[in-house]
């Protein structure tokens, strides 16, 4: 099934040598306002509507698996519609999986670089030329709109292509220097069978990205994706396996984090884990992996990226309109499920007013409704999602002042909305200023001054993104050196990382800074080994022997 060659990533032409990758260019994003795009995302809408509710099978070394257990995948705008069905992984399954993965490893690391890479680069043509069906299922399983599916596929593909070329300049690295007398290099090598542990809000192109990261470094993967978006999981795994992956380089588990990702994190022939997730989960992943396990050679590595409490700072001479349309966007966008959404917004008390007013009528604007239809807003994932950040508006009515929203969105098909919720007046130690969310609500704290705002925004335990709008070119500067997070904005919005440009990953407890789309992501997948050659010594005149020759 996925024996076939990988194309070479350079076109041979004899008489001219091997033609170089073009530069790497971000995936342009459709325009859904023009009559024949939108009408291909309703096209495509109708086709993978047609799709829907087929039972999917575990991936394990190329094997289809069944299991009895079963995960239901259910449209979070219409609960009553299934997506897919799929197989809850059993202990079994995960040592079945990394046996797999283990098995593949032997081969795959003697694949030569350009034909991995090879992989990564047929993989994204592929999904190209299917985009508007893959952002029809993230509409379905996660509740995404057109563009922010859209954005999701094209991240996804620009993973792709970026890590292609990453692994290729990595092949190519040498020692920083050329000692005298010898040869030295310097080579980067795959570590072993890894887990990826995947969530649901990026179901494509967080779980693409750290998959193919580790990939085309020359590891295999066991990859478990959240139960909220399995079907998302099995259709780039089937991609993958259609640009050519070998059998067990990429195996699938589906189940819970505590049965399937705890066995994969503690199995001691896993060398690491990427996970993307809560804090809570991601803490204790690192924990468990820190422990050596009976038959454990080695120390696992973790590439954690664990969320945040992301802050606005608005302040007195910004240009207040952009100001509330980046804090919108960045609020509200995807139902502010975005680990870089912005919960927090820290506005100067000279504008502090106004700037609530501009925010109320911008906030009273955006339509919530079906993401088929394609309104601005959507619902959360899930039942659990949705009482979990109803609580926290239950708790933000105690601690401040709510504008706008503050409770459900009325849905005729019973899906999980929850208005965009503004709460103004918070204190900067609150619960809803501390606490992350993971939906539509928006804690506005008042600042009395420049220097309170980068206090008040540093004071979480968080540290993953923040934005800055300001006129004032010193303010920049200090936000520059002083706002303490592993991506800061100014004057934009804080969602909305481009690969390349954007090296993602946070500080603090936001995780370990892994910078996804950067030029040392792929280091933390490889190991180097140092290889040191003395020039011009012949087997006899080895330095070592003794002069008797003893």
């Amino acid at each position: 099934m996925a024996t076939s060659t990988i194309p070479t990533l350079h076109d041979t032409d004899p008489t001219s040598g091997p033609a170089p990758i073009a530069p790497f260019r971000n995936e342009a994003f459709l325009d859904f306002t023009l009559a024949d795009v939108k009408r291909g995302m309703q096209e495509a809408l109708r086709y993978v509507e047609s799709q829907l509710g087929h039972e999917y099978p575990l991936i394990i070394g190329g094997n289809r698996v069944h299991a009895p257990g079963k995960i239901r995948s259910t449209n979070p705008a219409r609960p009553a519609q299934l997506v897919g069905v799929h197989p809850e992984a059993e202990v079994e399954h995960v040592e079945q999986a990394v046996q797999a993965a283990a098995k593949a490893f032997e081969s795959w690391k003697a694949v030569p670089v350009g034909e991995r890479a090879a992989l990564l680069t047929r993989t994204a043509e592929l999904l190209r030329e299917r985009k508007l069906e893959f952002c029809a299922w993230l509409t379905f399983e996660v509740g995404k709109n057109y563009a922010e599916a859209d954005a999701d596929v094209a991240e996804c593909i620009d993973f792709l292509e970026f890590y292609a070329r990453e692994a290729l300049r990595l092949d190519r690295a040498e020692t920083p220097i050329q000692f005298p007398g010898e040869r030295n290099q310097l080579r980067y090598l795959p570590l072993g069978v890894g887990a990826v542990i995947a969530p649901w809000n990026f179901p494509l192109a967080i779980l693409c990205g750290m998959t193919v990261a580790a990939v085309v470094t020359g590891n295999t993967v066991v990859m478990k994706p959240s139960i909220d978006a399995p079907t998302i999981a099995v259709r780039l795994l089937m991609l993958l396996e259609e640009a050519g992956m070998p059998e067990g380089v990429v195996n699938l588990l589906q189940g819970s984090g505590e049965l399937a990702g705890r066995t994969l994190v503690e199995h001691p022939q896993v060398r690491f884990i990427s996970f993307t997730g809560s804090k809570k989960v991601g803490l204790d992943v690192h924990e468990r992996a820190a422990k050596q396990r009976p038959g454990q050679k080695f120390l696992k590595r973790t590439v954690l990226e664990l969320g945040g409490k992301d802050a606005i700072i608005v302040d007195n001479d910004c240009d207040i309109d952009a100001a509330v349309e980046g804090v919108v966007a960045s609020a509200f966008g995807f139902n502010g499920q975005k680990c870089s959404a912005c919960s927090r917004a820290i506005v100067d008390t000279h504008i502090y007013d106004v700037f609530l007013d501009k925010l109320t009528e911008r906030v009273s604007q955006i339509r919530q409704g079906d993401p088929a239809d394609n309104f601005a807003m959507g619902p959360v994932i899930s039942e659990t999602s949705y009482r979990r950040v109803l609580d926290y508006i239950a708790i933000g009515r105690g601690e401040g002042r709510v504008l706008t929203g503050g409770g459900p969105a009325e849905s005729e098909t019973n899906g999980w909305y929850v208005q965009p919720t503004v709460i103004a007046d918070v204190a900067p130690d609150a619960r809803i200023a501390q606490e992350e969310i993971f939906g539509p609500v928006l804690a506005v704290i008042r600042s009395s001054s420049f220097p309170e705002a980068i206090e008040i925004v540093n004071n979480t335990d968080y540290g993953l993104t923040g934005a800055i709008y300001s006129n004032n070119r010193e303010r920049l500067e200090v936000a520059t050196e002083q706002f303490h997070v592993g991506n800061l904005y100014l004057n934009r919005k804080c969602t909305g990382a481009m690969v390349g440009a954007h090296p993602f990953g946070g500080f603090n407890l936001s995780g370990t800074d892994s910078k996804a789309g950067g030029p040392d992501y792929l280091l933390l997948f490889t190991q180097a080994k140092s290889i040191a050659e003395k020039l011009g010594v012949l087997p006899d005149q080895d330095e070592f022997r003794h002069p008797d020759g003893i």
